[in-house]
């Protein structure tokens, strides 16, 4: 008994070699699978079209089209009304802004100059296809050739039943 009461005196001691091999482990799970997922940053005002694409977009220059406004890198750079009501094809304010940014970053690797530059055009499912066009016109004018378009990504499904899926959605031709 006495044995006993002498070790119940002692303080307690924390043993921390298992706990830092848990958080060691959590460590390398984290860093091995954070590089999967690539989100864009959304906007509330942009409803993007689904898809069941599996090729994920590079990061590159991102154009948001939303009801309202042209967006570049968080900057208005055009009005839709604006666009819709004009009878050229490029946009002025977008062409200035790609200009600027492209003077900002002369140097180009092989596959820019081969493909352009890459741009990621975010846009709304209702806008008209006629918006977009202008906005991929006035891109490749400004030698942003490599256009990726946001959608949502779907869980993959057959041909079939993606287009049966979607049969109820109307089709707006520009």
């Amino acid at each position: 008994m006495a044995r006993n009461h002498r070790r119940m005196q002692q303080n307690s001691k924390l043993n921390l070699v298992s706990l830092m091999d848990i958080f060691t482990i959590l460590v390398f799970f984290l860093m091995v699978n954070s590089g999967d997922v690539e989100v864009l940053q959304s906007d509330k005002n942009i409803k993007l079209p689904d898809s069941v694409a599996e090729q994920k977009p590079d990061l590159s220059l991102l154009i948001k089209i939303s009801e309202t406004d042209v967006i570049v890198q968080g900057r208005s750079v055009a009005s839709v009304a604006d666009i819709l009501n004009s009878d050229q094809d490029a946009i002025a304010g977008l062409t200035k802004e790609l200009e600027y940014l492209a003077e900002r970053k002369p140097l180009l690797t092989d596959q820019e100059k081969q493909q352009g530059r890459s741009v990621t055009i975010m846009g709304d499912q209702n806008i008209p296809y006629t918006l977009l066009k202008r906005v991929m016109s006035t891109c490749a004018q400004a030698d942003y050739r490599d256009i990726s378009l946001a959608v949502n990504a779907l869980p993959k499904m057959d041909e079939q039943a993606f287009i049966e899926a979607n049969s109820s959605t109307t089709v707006e031709e520009g």
